[in-house]
């Protein structure tokens, strides 16, 4: 999904987009959102990365939090596009909103979810997906990072409330919000150019 800003980004700064384990080129492989923080990190040493800021997109949102709670020396700054943090309060009525966003997707994204969804496995989307959902600590880890945070949402979310995106922003101590309004759940998709520019305005 970030993929597709990639170009944009990529005139002005190194960017990686990494497969966690049980999606992607990574599909066979198994890591729960406990482990993330570890996988990057020992991805991280690799590559020859001292320091990275970190790009999560809802779900991905999420595993950035983990991952810059967990080690804060090496994530100088955060980018969290419609996070997926402590959805529970919504979690009753999540399949209209999703099955509304389903009616409204971008063609090329709608192909490019399907097919990632493919690839990754229902079984294992889901199974992230609960264990996401079951997961408090990730908002409780909020007020523990201090780095720079820009959060991204879109005014047509019908996936993340604007009450959740605030919620997110009021709990970084450093952080601000950029509404994209005619964007819903992808705003890089929705909206490219403004995204990329938010982010890159952000990064330097």
């Amino acid at each position: 999904m970030v993929a597709l800003c990639v170009p944009a980004l990529a005139e002005r700064r190194t960017v990686y987009a990494v497969d966690l384990p049980g999606f992607g080129d990574l599909r066979r492989e198994r890591c729960s959102l406990a482990e993330a923080p570890d996988f990057l990190r020992n991805w991280m040493d690799a590559v020859g990365l001292d320091s990275a800021a970190l790009l999560g997109h809802s779900m991905g949102a999420a595993i950035c939090v983990r991952v810059a709670a967990a080690m804060p020396q090496r994530v100088p700054r955060l980018v969290l596009v419609a996070p997926a943090i402590d959805l529970r309060p919504w979690l009753r009525a999540y399949a209209l909103p999703v099955a509304r966003m389903a009616m409204t997707l971008h063609p090329r994204f709608a192909t490019m979810l399907v097919s990632d969804t493919v690839r990754a496995g229902v079984l294992g989307v889901a199974r992230t997906a609960r264990e996401l959902l079951a997961a408090p600590v990730v908002a409780d880890d909020l007020q523990t990072i201090a780095v720079p945070t820009l959060v991204v949402w879109g005014g047509r979310d019908p996936i993340v409330p604007r009450q959740t995106a605030a919620a997110v922003v009021a709990r970084l101590p450093h952080a601000r919000i950029h509404v994209i309004e005619r964007a819903g759940h992808i705003p890089m998709v929705d909206a490219p150019a403004e995204f990329a520019r938010a982010v890159l305005e952000h990064l330097e």
